[in-house]
């Protein structure tokens, strides 16, 4: 009823410019109502999307977030992440999640998996950072205190670099940060030492005095390569 009486609407104000405020608020109330009726979304978003006034829908987060999980249905990943780009939805906290799930669901059909493990979301969201108009006062600084980072390279040395599940959260509670945060922080530390180690194993076969010099500078990484399951 609602879609037929959205629709007679959508004809009638055509070429109303800006669209009646009923108009917009009846399309975020079906966006919402629609999101278990993959067919009905798609058709009320193709409608939305060809009017004259589409940008006008598109200050509405319900419509936008419509629009986004419509495009990630067809596989439209690029059209998705231009909508966001160029919408007038205030909320942008919320555009800047649509952002990375747009690119979460991009990496997931790629490698034919349901599921991406906190580190593959944290690589994913460093590789695809959000543009400027999503984030007009730029990215928040994430790089962690040096108290934070003294108290987590200390653990690597006198406990472990490779924490169990227990101990990551352990982590977590005593320095203010999210499990998921400690994972990442432990598991680029490893992949670090390993790559020095690599690096040294080089320098050993070719000049072992310069490798041997090198080697005393480096802190030694008590914890195993092996990255755990969040």
């Amino acid at each position: 009823m609602k879609m037929k009486q959205f629709m007679a609407m959508l004809k009638k104000n055509e070429n109303e410019h800006p669209p009646p405020t009923k108009l917009l608020n009846l399309a975020g109330q079906l966006c919402q109502e629609l999101q278990s009726s993959p067919t009905s979304l798609e058709k009320l978003v193709e409608a939305m999307m060809e009017c004259k006034n589409k940008t006008d829908f598109l200050t509405n987060i319900h419509v936008v977030r419509a629009c986004v999980s419509v495009h990630i249905h067809k596989g439209q990943h690029d059209a998705a992440c231009r909508l966001l780009e160029y919408c007038k939805a205030e909320e942008k906290e919320e555009l800047v999640k649509l952002w990375h799930e747009i690119h979460y669901r991009r990496v997931m059909e790629k490698h034919q998996t349901d599921v991406l493990t906190p580190l593959q979301k944290f690589r994913c969201r460093k590789r695809n950072p959000p543009p400027i108009s999503l984030c007009p006062e730029g990215l928040k600084n994430r790089n962690y205190s040096e108290e934070v980072r003294q108290h987590l390279y200390k653990f690597t040395t006198e406990v472990t670099a490779n924490p169990d599940k227990k101990q990551r959260e352990g982590l977590a509670r005593a320095l203010n940060l999210q499990p998921a945060q400690v994972y990442n922080w432990f598991a680029n530390y490893r992949r670090r030492q390993k790559s020095r180690l690599l690096h040294m194993e080089e320098l050993n076969n070719s000049c072992p005095e310069r490798a041997l010099a090198s080697h005393s500078n480096e802190p030694q990484d008590k914890g195993s390569n092996t990255p755990q399951t969040a």
